[in-house]
């Protein structure tokens, strides 16, 4: 067992430009996330019913994964800095105009809802390209997993400040205060970003959109991302359903956050570890299988399935931290955005097949069948990357 080294953290907060880069795009990012619930209750408020909240939702997801890739793409190509700002303050006013949408214009909302998906700012994207560009080796692969850490509070915290502004407020105001904050914090992670298109040492010539993801190692780290994100939206159904069989939906909320605390922990351990061996992919991926396959074993019991979620969830973000940091590594220079950005639309795509599988799969099978869903989508993940290099400790420092 490896000893955890605290130096490559220590290292990091001492890189120039690292922690304000890391900070600026987590509360960039913020706002946006917090956006699907407040939309979601408009929805539901004006139309008088969750599902039109379901269609509105799917729209704006829709845009976001079909404008991804080309704003990303336009940003490795113009320079992310103006690319990531008009985007964002455009989000801001598409956003504030569908806050202010009158209630009878409900019809309108799929419509206004993927027009706005479609100007959320490259800001993750971005920041991905940019850490080679600022660290190396050990700290290099320290800063991917704690990129990873940080979503996973992404996801806890944005949904829960949606929620605590509708709670206390209104929908709209919900909508206004994203829209706001967005465009402040925006234009803050948009400054960090060069003004134009970075130059590089070697003039290497910039891949076509086919080149860049068909290609021997790209494609499979692709397919693994889009495979776990597909599980992981199977999960999340399989939790609800677990609660609502147990007829406690209070249950939903705490397996979720036991499963995001364990992935905030893994990551962040992960990332502390010295680094002294060859680091695979798959293996993280295979151990994630097996634990995720143990989650099958355990949907009996409430305790026994929190153990297992947090074992597994101790993987998640290790592993999408690996998939990063190879992603990251093996692209040029001159198109590192681009590939986040369509690793970021095979995610949302991912995330809307997931939900409808996992929906008939235990409709069909029971709710254990979820995590069998979710496990078989590991191992294809895991076969996905059998033949991707490790990190070598040759490549740090």
């Amino acid at each position: 067992m490896r000893s955890m080294d605290l130096t490559a953290y220590r290292d990091l907060w001492k890189t120039h430009g690292v922690m304000a880069l890391l900070a600026s795009a987590l509360i960039a990012r913020m706002p946006v996330m917090a956006t699907m619930v407040p939309l979601s209750f408009l929805a539901k408020d004006a139309a008088g019913n969750f599902g039109w909240a379901g269609v509105v939702a799917g729209a704006y997801s829709v845009g976001m994964a079909v404008a991804s890739v080309v704003w990303s793409r336009r940003a490795d190509r113009k320079g992310a800095r103006w690319v990531v700002i008009g985007t964002g303050m455009a989000w801001a006013v598409l956003m504030a105009v569908v806050a202010l949408l009158p209630d009878s214009w409900y019809r309108v909302l799929p419509l206004a809802a993927a027009l706005a998906g479609m100007f959320v700012a490259p800001v993750t994207s971005a920041l991905r390209a940019s850490w080679p560009q600022l660290v190396q080796g050990t700290r290099l692969r320290a800063i991917y997993a704690l990129d990873a850490t940080a979503q996973e509070l992404l996801f806890v915290v944005g949904p829960m400040l949606g929620a605590i502004a509708v709670t206390f407020a209104s929908p709209r105001a919900g909508l206004l205060a994203c829209a706001a904050t967005a465009a402040v914090a925006i234009w803050w992670f948009g400054l960090k970003q060069h003004p134009g298109a970075v130059q590089h040492e070697t003039d290497e010539p910039r891949p076509t959109a086919r080149q860049l993801v068909f290609h021997r190692y790209r494609f499979g780290l692709l397919l693994a991302f889009a495979c776990m994100v597909t599980g992981f939206a199977s999960m999340s159904l399989g939790i609800v359903a677990f609660a609502d069989e147990h007829g406690n939906r209070l249950i939903a909320g705490v397996l979720e956050t036991v499963a995001a605390l364990g992935s905030l922990i893994g990551g962040l351990v992960g990332g502390a570890l010295p680094g002294r061996r060859d680091s695979y992919v798959w293996r993280r991926m295979l151990v994630l299988a097996a634990l995720l396959t143990g989650c099958v074993f355990a949907t009996s019991s409430v305790v026994a399935l929190a153990v297992m979620l947090f074992a597994a969830g101790c993987l998640i973000a290790p592993t999408i931290g690996a998939l990063y940091e190879r992603l990251g590594v093996m692209t040029p220079a001159s198109a590192r955005t681009e590939i986040f950005g369509w690793m970021l639309s095979g995610g949302m795509l991912g995330s809307a097949v997931g939900s409808a599988a996992a929906g008939a799969v235990v409709e069909a099978f029971g709710v254990r069948y979820a995590w069998v869903l979710m496990a078989v989508l590991a191992v294809v993940a895991t076969l996905s990357v059998l033949h991707v290099p490790p990190h070598r400790p040759a490549d740090t420092d």
